[in-house]
């Protein structure tokens, strides 16, 4: 019998043949059998992504020179694809056990580079697989009860919950069982299958905390009661259409009370009118949250109740809830309490951070702090010791990167804290402001556009060194950082949210960052910021200082940030920050011109092509710059409540922008606005030379669909997604200009070198 038959022996049989499957689909693609369209979406849905790998940055921000290579970067070019990539790990609600963690461990050892990474939807990463080595991954994950089936592609990813399930103290009830009856009914059913996106479900046990994130879900589902002939019925609040993305969009609440029995059948047809009526060709629209905006929550509403009536009965909806009652973590010890135990060097500060006392007395949940979501295959190796030895199999992954233990008796919190600490995983500090949040940005992202996680490293080490220090006020904040303007670090629902851009200076490109304040991480993720305007990467740890320092001294009695920057006022966040925008000559301060983390230059060369397009040039930025003020001018009309205001002149800012760049073509292009819309369309975005590789026509078609479809019935949601989109169409404005200048060419006439935006 081979090690294959072995672990075929613990497998799911479909799991098997689906494995046995995939491995068949690697071998036609390289015998050119398969075409690369098909096979992408094969493997997206057994969640191997491509990745960057060759931008001379780690997880670490070390040059990669320096490092030692993972053997899928050794194997010979006879191998399906030159460069690895990265597989994605799907973990239900984030549940682990010591056996899962120590296979993860041994997977980043043997086939990645030692890192195992939390992403901020409960899953495991490892990044630099080969495509070559993921079948015999999938079966050795299979055989622990783990799968990577729809981690990615156009299909229900994984099924998040609330890492405190069954041990909150403010919990309706715990959701754990409903989240695992709801990953395993819509794994590969038949009617995910036509999706023209992603489609993310959250549960969470409570209103009030950030642990599901309910309200930035295609689906989100909080746990509610009520009493009918006093009999206590459990149910959900049922949020549709959420998400973050470049725009935002607040979900929409379905029904106010969806019945333990129906949320299967209700998501099955969710899927159906999903995949019948969303759009599939613009991947940019594709989105649910897109549907219920065309369609308006009532009708949508109205088609998810008539699907729902025709679906033919399926004993799985509700054959999972007679084992409800009986799910329970059982704890490995009695609880105890505390009682005074001798205590170690830095154990009140890291159980003030790191320790949570559950609902049931002598227990707590302990954070395991891991910075930007890391932690190497020995610390993992170890932790799933430490879990044996005080937990059991009670250990969740959680959406803030870090791994909880649950059930931790409180006389063994001490000697916990010292097992923790030697093997490097003591850190205190877990869900503050020293706790960034970050995405892989360009580490390991094709689409990063500035260094998120070498920001988020400077960030979390100038705050770990000030933390005693810290105002309470400022270190409850949350600082949350994207690589670019697709909120996969979720900079939307951050106190301080920031996300990658680029800028030209001087003939040199400069790494920047949006920042984006106003967002509210609790509540679900219950409002989202906007950015107020570009600063270098440099110059964000001083501004993180500024507001924070500001706060300090100018709040009111117990005001929160967001109540703080409301107060305020945009105008006056603006220029609080003013100093920190401008950019030294790069022989003044070279430093400005790299990224966190990298010691290359951002980008290298003059920019100019003479004279002639040096002035071309400087006459765009101008303009486009003037078009950014505008984008902010909407943002303070729309704080101050006139969003008729606020959606003219982001309109404007949108078709200044395409002006801007039409002059280089059209010097004469004039101010009318259906001639310029229209220039803009026949020469930049049907040539593609404005133009986003990953989603075509999405940047371009907020300004077509503003134009064609005019204000509209103006709401403050409506208006605030339109400042957000008109925000990205200048930035991408700046971006397509950049790289016109990159090609040190003539931009006219044949202009048409196509130009590809690095924008997502």
């Amino acid at each position: 019998m081979t090690w294959k038959d072995k672990l075929a022996e613990d497998m799911p049989a479909d799991w098997a043949r689906e494995i046995d499957v995939f491995e068949a689909q690697i071998e036609l693609k390289k015998q050119g059998k398969l075409t690369d369209q098909l096979f992408a979406e094969t493997r997206l849905r057994r969640g191997a992504y491509g990745q960057r790998y060759d931008n001379g940055q780690r997880h670490d921000g070390v040059a990669q020179q320096t490092l030692t290579y993972p053997r899928s970067l050794t194997k010979g070019p006879e191998t399906l694809f030159d460069a690895p990539g990265m597989l994605r790990i799907k973990i239900p609600f984030g549940g682990l056990n010591p056996v899962q963690m120590e296979v993860l461990a041994d997977l980043a050892e043997e086939y990645s580079d030692e890192i195992c990474h939390i992403t901020t939807r409960q899953d495991v990463q490892l990044h630099y697989v080969h495509i070559d080595d993921t079948p015999d991954i999938m079966r050795r994950l299979a055989a622990v009860g783990i799968t990577t089936r729809e981690a990615c592609g156009n299909s229900v990813r994984n099924v998040t919950a609330c890492p405190l399930a069954g041990v909150c103290r403010d919990e309706g009830f715990d959701v754990t069982p409903y989240s695992q009856a709801m990953m395993t009914f819509m794994l590969g059913h038949p009617d995910t299958m036509d999706f023209g996106r992603k489609f993310k479900i959250a549960f969470s046990g409570c209103a009030q905390h950030a642990c599901g994130l309910v309200n930035m879900h295609d689906l989100g589902l909080l746990a509610t009661t009520r009493t009918s002939d006093g009999v206590e019925q459990r149910g959900f609040v049922a949020y549709v259409g959420g998400g973050l993305g470049a725009v935002p969009h607040q979900a929409k609440i379905l029904s106010d009370f969806v019945t333990e029995e129906e949320i299967l059948p209700v998501m099955q047809a969710i899927a159906r009118v999903f995949a019948r009526l969303g759009e599939k060709r613009n991947r940019a629209r594709a989105r649910i949250k897109f549907l219920i905006k065309s369609l308006g929550i009532d009708e949508f509403k109205r088609l998810v109740e008539e699907e729902r009536a025709k679906l033919p009965h399926d004993p799985r909806w509700t054959a999972y809830i007679k084992d409800v009652p009986a799910w329970r973590e059982t704890p490995l010890k009695s609880g105890a309490a505390l009682n005074g135990a001798a205590q170690p060097d830095g154990f009140t500060r890291w159980s003030e951070t790191n320790v949570y006392a559950q609902r049931q007395a002598g227990y707590s949940v302990v954070t395991v702090t891991l910075p930007l979501g890391d932690l190497t295959s020995e610390q993992m190796r170890k932790l799933a010791d430490v879990a044996r030895k005080y937990v059991g199999e009670s250990v969740r992954t959680t959406v803030d990167q870090n791994i909880v233990l649950r059930w931790v008796r409180d006389a063994d919190l001490p000697a916990l804290y010292r097992d923790l600490g030697a093997i490097g995983l003591g850190a205190a500090d877990a869900n503050t402001i020293v706790d960034v949040t970050s995405c892989p940005g360009t580490d390991t992202c094709k689409l990063g556009i500035a260094s998120s996680r070498g920001l988020a490293g400077e960030l979390r080490n100038r705050m770990a060194e000030r933390s005693y220090d810290l105002d309470a006020a400022v270190r409850g904040l949350h600082i949350k950082i994207s690589g670019c303007f697709n909120s996969c670090g979720q900079h939307h629902v951050a106190d301080l949210g920031f996300y990658g851009v680029s800028r030209q200076v001087g003939g040199y490109q400069v790494p920047h960052f949006q920042v984006v304040l106003g967002g509210q991480w609790s509540h679900n993720a219950a409002s989202y910021g906007l950015p107020i305007g570009a600063i270098p990467s440099k110059n964000i740890p001083a501004v993180v200082d500024r507001l924070t320092s500001q706060f300090v001294r100018e709040r009111q009695s117990d005001e929160t940030f967001q109540a703080y920057c409301q107060r305020i006022g945009k105008k006056a966040l603006k220029t609080m920050l003013d100093e920190f925008s401008k950019v030294p000559a790069h022989d003044v301060d070279a430093s400005f011109y790299s990224d966190w983390g990298d010691p290359r230059e951002f980008t290298t060369g003059d920019m100019g092509t003479g004279e002639c397009a040096g002035e071309v040039v400087s006459l765009a930025e101008f303009a486009l710059a003037d078009a950014e003020l505008e984008v902010f001018e909407a943002q303070l009309a729309l704080e101050a409540g006139d969003f008729a205001k606020a959606d003219h002149i982001a309109y404007g800012a949108m078709v200044h922008a395409a002006k801007a760049l039409l002059k280089s073509q059209m010097p004469d292009i004039g101010d009318d606005a259906a001639r310029i819309v229209a220039e803009f369309k026949t020469r930049f975005h049907d040539t593609e030379l404005f133009h986003d590789r990953f989603a075509k026509g999405m940047v371009a078609g907020y300004l077509f669909r503003r134009h064609e479809e005019g204000a509209g019935t103006l709401t403050k949601e409506s208006v605030h997604q339109l400042v957000e989109e008109a925000s990205l169409f200048v930035e991408a404005g700046h971006a397509c200009q950049l790289r016109m200048a990159q090609q040190k060419a003539p931009v006219t006439g044949a202009a048409a070198q196509v130009v590809s935006l690095d924008l997502g």
